[in-house]
């Protein structure tokens, strides 16, 4: 069974994780999005990508939610001591992926095929594919004007509501993540933020070509990243409510009615599973909680055997 991931975020890097580890080797790949990319110290550094990257390697930091585990953080209380901006920290670890990733897109070579070599390198089996290879910058709109997404999302931690959302560059897919989608037998929306993680990946020609792919009768199945009115990580649940919609699984549904085919909601909200059937959307009430590796692995064998499903 050949699978896409639509990834974003810890939420979408979690299922990734369990797919992969219910699923043979090849037959998933992971679109992650590239609008929360950022440039750090003269370095590329791309959040997503690397939460991903490092939950498939063992070696995501679970503990605080994001970055490498066991990280030490020499190089970034150096910089402060210099006067640099430090309210981006970023590990020692971290910081050798984003100087291996940079100084190789400064040879010339293409993102997707730079972060492939560093996958491989950390023997990891699955593509984590960027969305695109141009640069994509999320920016958000608050009370006090426009904001780049890591200023509002780390500096100012998420306070302003958000009132407006744009994405800012070259949206057009890499063949890579056209070839994935095209041989998809089935393709899973993670449960990460609909406006900033998907809505990113969304914003271009992929979401017509999934539209595309599941008029042809392929699953496109999309898992709540809301439960119980609220986002189990990050500002998704205030977001909704700031830009007009719905804080809840049926919320989110309506987001990506006629897009999806199927959705996946959590126990909690199973009173809302008539309202998601209602937009047209096959359903499965299940937990959807990933507390563990085994959490991740039961969300993943379930939302593959629902997709399964005539």
């Amino acid at each position: 069974m050949r699978v896409v991931a639509l990834a974003g975020g810890t939420g979408g890097a979690k299922l990734a994780e369990g797919l992969a580890a219910v699923l043979p080797p090849g037959d998933l790949t992971v679109i992650v999005n590239t609008g929360d990319d950022t440039e750090r110290h003269g370095l590329l550094v791309m959040p997503d990508h690397d939460a991903v990257m490092y939950m498939l390697a063992g070696r995501f930091d679970f503990e605080r939610g994001w970055g490498h585990v066991d990280e030490t953080w020499t190089v970034m209380d150096g910089l402060a001591e210099y006067g640099e901006e430090a309210w981006f920290r970023l590990g020692d670890r971290d910081f050798a992926t984003h100087i291996a990733r940079s100084a190789r897109i400064r040879e010339g070579r293409a993102p997707t095929e730079v972060v492939r070599s560093l996958q491989e390198a950390l023997g990891i089996a699955t593509p984590i594919l960027p969305m695109a290879d141009a640069a994509v910058r999320t920016q958000v709109r608050t009370d006090e004007g426009w904001l780049d997404f890591q200023e509002y999302f780390v500096h100012l931690r998420q306070g302003p509501d958000v009132r407006e959302v744009r994405f800012a560059g070259d949206l057009s897919p890499t063949p890579q993540v056209l070839d994935a989608v095209e041989a998809a037998e089935v393709i899973v929306i993670g449960p990460s933020n609909p406006i900033v993680s998907i809505g990113p990946i969304l914003a271009g020609p992929i979401r017509a070509l999934l539209e595309g792919r599941g008029t042809a009768g392929i699953p496109v199945v999309a898992v709540s990243p809301i439960v119980g009115g609220v986002a189990l990580k990050g500002p998704a649940d205030r977001m909704l409510v700031s830009l007009g919609h719905e804080s809840s699984a049926r919320g989110v549904a309506r987001l990506y009615s006629g897009l999806a085919t199927a959705f996946v909601l959590d126990t909690v909200d199973a009173t809302q599973e008539p309202d998601v059937a209602a937009l047209g959307l096959r359903t499965l009430v299940t937990d959807t909680i990933m507390a563990d590796a085994a959490g991740r692995a039961r969300l993943a064998l379930a939302v593959l055997e629902f997709a399964g499903r005539p």
